[in-house]
């Protein structure tokens, strides 16, 4: 068949993400000149904006300028979401001004994308001037997702009151019931710590869809978590044990999260097991929730236990999990003060198999721990040599005592 500009856009954007950028610019090159229009351009700027590849995407900003192929918001909104993600919203407000220099007409995405910015640099007041304009500007009606996006910028910054006032907003400006819409006004409204509202959404939900999703009640549940509301997550998991088509771990993780909150640890531990009489299987996110509470209790055995767990597991998406870096230097700084030579090796033996790359602070406080048990490992030195590890000066000097046959 005969691709249209169109199709090549999209084939463009496909290449990317299964066979990355330096594939999809040897698409782009091999393109007739005919093909490489304003979509086929847009489509290799987004990929650049999402790889977070500024110069790039910054130099083929320019070209499409020179080619007169940035005559609409999407080019500019993709520009301004990179910006926001690579941490430099300092560089949104003139990438606005080149857009109105352009009389290119934005969006509403670009309305949103421009307040998170000034959020971001904690100009609230800019933030209320752009839903101004946007207001007086006519052309761009605001949608729910601007108000959520304004009321979650409240928040952030501890404005309730105005917060509470644009979730009456976002209320109004869902007329078509978008799930989405109900999700925000849990969250936020769970975040300002209004459980009233909360129950009152949650209410409407349900009446806008009978039949209640697993993602509304995870979502719902972990809200409830968050607000201490443990009963109230309880009574919300059995309505939706009651009636679910596909048992969700998360959902069970959510209840356990509260129970190991609450310092219920027999709970916790039942509704675990009542998961896997369900034939739910923890994943990596259980183990982590029972690891967090073992660490706060300073139970590092157990801790390690559940480490080793979740490696085992997983993530529910298939993928590796790995510990964080200050779990682990917070164990291991447990091992050197206990003098555990063998709780320390134990555990790097559970990260060995999880491919971790350990660094040097993990190695250093092995050394100091082997140091402050008086104990000699001349395999140190050689496990620093395949690790490819340059520890500092200080530990050197220790390992000359350490590595003595």
């Amino acid at each position: 068949m005969n691709l249209t500009v169109s199709d090549h856009a999209i084939q463009l954007d496909l290449v990317a993400k299964t066979r990355g950028i330096s594939a999809a610019e040897k698409y782009f090159m091999d393109l007739p000149e005919s093909a490489k229009n304003q979509l086929c351009y847009g489509a290799l700027l987004n990929c650049y904006c999402k790889d977070l590849m500024t110069e790039k995407a910054e130099a083929l900003m320019a070209k499409m300028k020179e080619l007169r192929f940035a005559s609409s918001s999407m080019a500019y909104n993709s520009l301004m979401t990179l910006y926001t993600k690579a941490s430099q919203p300092e560089k949104i407000p003139s990438i606005i001004q080149d857009m109105k220099a352009a009389d290119v007409m934005p969006d509403c995405y670009t309305y949103n994308v421009w307040m998170r910015g000034l959020a971001a640099v904690n100009d609230i007041d800019g933030v209320e001037r752009v839903i101004d304009e946007m207001k007086r500007d006519g052309r761009v009606t605001a949608d729910w997702t601007t108000y959520s996006n304004l009321a979650s910028i409240y928040v952030g910054a501890g404005k309730f009151e105005k917060a509470e006032m644009a979730l009456k907003e976002l209320e109004k400006k869902n007329a078509r019931k978008d799930l989405g819409a109900f999700q925000f006004l849990i969250t936020l409204y769970g975040r300002i710590g209004n459980l009233v509202e909360v129950y009152r959404v949650w209410r409407s939900l349900k009446l806008a869809f009978p039949k209640v999703a697993n993602i509304s009640y995870l979502n719902m549940i972990q809200v409830l978590v968050n607000l201490n509301d443990l009963p109230g997550a309880v009574k919300c998991f059995k309505e939706w044990e009651s009636s679910y088509e596909t048992y969700d771990i998360r959902i069970a993780n959510a209840l356990i999260g509260g129970y190991t909150k609450a310092d219920m640890l027999d709970e916790a531990e039942k509704m675990k097991n009542h998961a896997i009489r369900r034939k739910a299987k923890p994943n990596s996110k259980t183990w982590e929730i029972f690891m967090d509470y073992y660490l706060r209790k300073e139970n590092v055995e157990e801790a390690v236990k559940c480490i080793r767990n979740a490696i085992e597991a997983g993530r529910g998406d298939g993928g590796k999990w790995v510990p964080s870096r200050d779990v682990i230097h917070q164990i291991m700084s447990h091992f050197l003060q206990e003098k555990d030579v063998e709780g320390a090796e134990g555990l790097l033996e559970i990260l060995d198999k999880a491919e971790y790359e350990k660094g040097e602070k993990v190695f250093e406080s092995l050394i100091r721990t082997y140091a402050a048990a008086g104990q000699k490992s001349p395999l140190i030195r050689r496990r620093l040599k395949m690790e490819k590890i340059e520890v500092s000066p200080a530990c050197k000097e220790l390992l000359d005592e350490i590595c003595v046959e």
